[in-house]
């Protein structure tokens, strides 16, 4: 099979399964809250049958324990504001947002490990600035608030993405994905009492949702992160980062085709979504002639494959 011989074909399937993230929020009835307690506590459970997952996790200091804990809250965070974005707004305006994280990155990871802010980088976040406004002028004002819960989400994703960058390098990828799962799985549960007061409440998804959420938790997080990690011990960083890059053009054309939901936005919004993703692809060139920056795929493979991903 072709798909079996060709990383890139791997990879870019990766990223389309990703890319059907927001257009399974925008399917499942349930609002975002209980959305993402469902998916994190399902794939928990297909980890936790992975005997595997079990052996890498009593190998793991108190110290580990408690680092992946705190990059989960942060998944958790993200995945909250990235699908009250779907529901406040719609699943091309969420999308689109993401597009934003490597933006963040490029602001946020030279204060985290200490180097001084690159003036490229410096551009190249400011390159997406008319982007972001043409956003959100080409969008009804009714969904603002989501597209602003969208900026939220791609934020806590640059973030925690730095903390998965760190972690993975010294700790197995399949633990920590089930410690940063389980945490926002049980935080989230905790936090069940205060449910109400959102005007959410716990309860067992209708079929329809269940299967959706199945497909969520399986198809579109353990499947296309398993895959990643094959596709990207042949592939150079250059390529996948242009793969991960994709996504929201991958999201945005299957909203229109599935969702229909060209008609609810205007030209300016695609206008927009091309403006920040230019400035996206620019970055990306600009990476690959200067090696040292690179590191910054793994960090955007880790936003991905914890939707995650958006």
């Amino acid at each position: 099979m072709p798909l079996r011989r060709s990383p890139y074909l791997q990879m870019h399937l990766c990223v389309l399964l990703w890319g059907f993230t927001a257009i399974l929020g925008k399917l499942i009835s349930v609002s975002a809250l209980p959305l993402v307690f469902w998916r994190m506590l399902i794939v928990c459970l297909c980890l936790a049958v992975w005997p595997r997952v079990w052996r890498q996790l009593a190998q793991l200091p108190l110290r580990a324990l408690l680092a992946c804990s705190g990059v989960g809250l942060l998944v958790t965070l993200h995945w909250l504001c990235f699908y009250a974005a779907v529901k406040l707004a719609n699943a091309s305006v969420a999308a689109t947002c993401m597009a934003l994280g490597p933006v963040f990155l490029a602001l946020i990871e030279p204060r985290l490990s200490g180097r001084r802010l690159n003036g490229k980088e410096l551009l190249f976040a400011l390159l997406a600035v008319p982007g972001v406004a043409m956003v959100v002028g080409g969008i009804p004002a009714q969904m603002h608030g989501g597209f602003w819960l969208g900026v939220a989400s791609a934020l806590f994703a640059a973030v925690f993405s730095i903390g998965n960058k760190r972690l993975a390098m010294e700790l197995p990828a399949l633990a920590m994905t089930a410690i940063e799962m389980a945490t926002g799985a049980i935080a989230l549960a905790l936090l069940l009492p205060l449910w109400g007061r959102l005007g959410d409440r716990l309860a067992w998804p209708d079929p329809a949702d269940a299967a959706l959420l199945l497909v969520l938790a399986v198809a579109c997080t353990l499947f296309p992160f398993a895959l990643s990690l094959v596709a990207l011990r042949r592939i150079s960083a250059f390529s996948a980062m242009l793969a991960v890059n994709l996504e929201p053009v991958y999201a945005v054309t299957l909203a229109a085709l599935l969702l229909g939901e060209q008609r609810q936005l205007d030209t300016l919004f695609y206008l927009g979504v091309l403006t920040i993703l230019s400035a996206v692809f620019f970055h990306t060139w600009w990476q690959r002639a200067h090696p040292p920056a690179a590191g910054l795929l793994q960090e955007a493979i880790g936003a991905g494959a914890a939707k995650e991903s958006t």
